[in-house]
């Protein structure tokens, strides 16, 4: 479910308030630990990291008027997910979240290609989503967007 929300700050005012402070959470957290370059705007109805046009002015290929995106948070209907696209990308990367996961968490991990979702905010593992946020630098990130998911 994509939000209208123009700007972080009115998407985070909709979030219910069951899920609110675990978006404010998640948003501090990825913003205290995300390398250099990546901006916070909304992004697909979602609070979007991305590669902004100044560093990759050619954009995302699905459409080239976004900016690349990199990590997403987004308070869904019955979770909250956290959306990261290196994980997709990147095998070892995913190998690695998968592997300390369970070091974070007595849950067990519901993920798809690139989401992981939590049902209970009481069970996200802030320390894990921070280390997973620092692990990608904005020019590895679009060398692995462009050596995956570029055409040339």
């Amino acid at each position: 479910m994509q939000s209208q929300a123009l700007t972080v700050e009115e998407y985070i005012n909709q979030v219910p308030d069951s899920q609110r402070e675990a978006i404010i959470l998640l948003q501090k957290t990825i913003l205290e630990n995300l390398p250099e370059g990546f901006v916070e705007e909304m992004n697909y109805g979602m609070i979007g990291y991305v590669v902004p046009h100044s560093i990759y002015p050619k954009g995302y290929h699905c459409d080239p008027k976004l900016p690349l995106p990199f990590l997403s948070i987004a308070a869904q209907k019955n979770f909250i997910a956290v959306y990261h696209m290196g994980m997709y990308a990147n095998p070892e990367l995913l190998n690695w979240f998968t592997g300390e996961f369970p070091k974070y968490s007595k849950q067990k991990l519901d993920m798809g290609k690139s989401c992981i979702r939590f049902k209970n905010v009481a069970h996200i593992p802030y320390e894990l989503i921070g280390e997973l946020a620092k692990k990608v630098e904005v020019v590895d990130w679009i060398s692995l967007y462009e050596s995956n998911f570029v055409k040339r």
